[in-house]
């Protein structure tokens, strides 16, 4: 059973602080579920996982500052622009030259983030390159579907998900708790895909990109994103425990996603949207010892 709320060192954590998709969403009607573009905060126990540089990873760092470790690994889903155009302003970080920050790309059939990055942060399109940056930057590529293993011993699964130029989906594992990131991924027919099904079964938590409506998909097909009603299907074949839904549409205001919700709710009364600066925390598995 998932809970919202004080964190024991052992416990799976997740927090959110960015949660829209394709741009930020800014003014009175996008209070609720906030406006800043992915990324999410994993700590098993205390190691800590940050998945995507939207800009919602200035937010973490104002947050954290200099409690963030000297080491940061940070896991691209992709790498398209809502999804990296935070990666120089995770201040405390990168103004520190004593920290590193390790990014992991998976959709480049075993390439590194370095180029298209370099591109992306260097003259007309940012004043300076990442290299003028205190921080050091040191780039890991792979292919989606490997497990990541991290000098701690840390294991992370990867899969390739459907998306233009690929993305890729993670899932962690910590304490006996599971809890799978699954954005920027369009549903096939039929649905669930297999090695999806496989891939999250028995998580307690899927973060599921359900970016369009039933009545907006399609219109929309071919552009890489899914819908709530497909994130329940999933997870009712799955027996997953719980459903939160990532990579909202900019123009879908708090009103719209409130309502969103409760049409979910009923169908599946786990499931909800997610929010910026919430936190979910999965309780660490405490197992009987069992008598001899």
């Amino acid at each position: 059973m998932t809970q919202e709320g004080l964190t024991a060192p052992g416990d799976l954590t997740l927090r959110f602080w960015g949660v829209r998709g394709s741009i930020c969403a800014s003014g009175p009607n996008f209070v609720e579920f906030g406006g800043h573009t992915p990324c999410v905060e994993i700590r098993c126990g205390e190691r800590l996982f940050v998945i995507d540089a939207g800009t919602g990873l200035n937010a973490l760092g104002a947050h954290h500052g200099a409690d963030l470790p000297q080491r940061i690994d940070l896991l691209f889903s992709h790498l398209h622009l809502d999804h990296v155009t935070g990666l120089a302003f995770l201040k405390p970080a990168v103004l520190d030259k004593n920290r590193e920050i390790h990014t992991y790309c998976g959709n480049l059939d075993g390439q590194s983030a370095e180029e298209p990055l370099n591109r992306l942060f260097s003259p007309p399109l940012f004043p300076i390159t990442l290299d003028a940056l205190p921080a050091r930057f040191v780039h890991h590529g792979f292919r989606a579907g490997e497990t990541l293993t991290f000098p701690d011993g840390m294991e992370v699964d990867t899969l390739p998900l459907q998306h233009p130029q690929g993305a890729t989906g993670y899932r962690f594992r910590h304490a006996g708790r599971t809890a799978c990131y699954i954005s920027d991924i369009e549903h096939s027919e039929p649905w669930p895909e297999r090695n999806l099904l496989h891939f999250v079964e028995g998580a307690d938590l899927i973060l599921y990109d359900g970016m369009f409506t039933e009545g907006e998909y399609p219109s929309c097909r071919g552009w890489g994103h899914s819908t709530w009603e497909k994130g329940v299907e999933l997870c009712r074949a799955a027996k997953v425990g719980r459903l939160g839904i990532i990579h909202l549409y900019p123009q879908h205001g708090d009103a719209m996603l409130r309502d969103m919700e409760q049409a979910m709710q009923a169908a599946m009364p786990t499931a909800f949207i997610c929010r910026e600066r919430q936190k979910i925390v999965l309780p660490a598995e405490v197992r009987v010892p069992e008598l001899a």
